[in-house]
């Protein structure tokens, strides 16, 4: 499986470009705080998917995208918390990022369906 050619990861790698121009905007106390934070969050996503994919059984595929689930999460919540911090964060990321984990449950939804037959 090339990782390249799945959609999730067309979508994380274009929601980590979004996300470094949101957090391009941020205050630069936070540089090294939440805006690091917020991209390592970010650039986990897809990672994982790659690294996934590169892995011998679909059953360790499952669990690295289960795990660029929980990095979604985390973005999610770094996001949220810096929006009440006062950051301007746009509404149209979070939708994104429920698009990513949308995805990537379903290629998990596929490849245990897969395991089943």
């Amino acid at each position: 499986m090339n990782y390249q050619d799945l959609d999730c990861w067309k979508l994380s790698v274009d929601l980590v470009i979004d996300v470094y121009k949101l957090t391009s905007d941020f205050p630069m106390n936070e540089k090294f705080n939440l805006v690091s934070q917020i991209n390592r969050a970010a650039v986990s996503i897809p990672s994982n998917i790659a690294e996934g994919s590169a892995r011998q059984s679909d059953k360790e595929m499952i669990q690295f995208l289960h795990v660029a689930l929980g990095s979604a999460a985390e973005l999610e919540t770094q996001l949220i918390i810096a929006k009440k911090l006062g950051y301007k964060v746009d509404t149209n990321i979070y939708d994104k990022i429920v698009d990513v984990k949308k995805v990537i449950l379903g290629l998990v939804r596929y490849l245990k369906d897969k395991k089943d037959k």
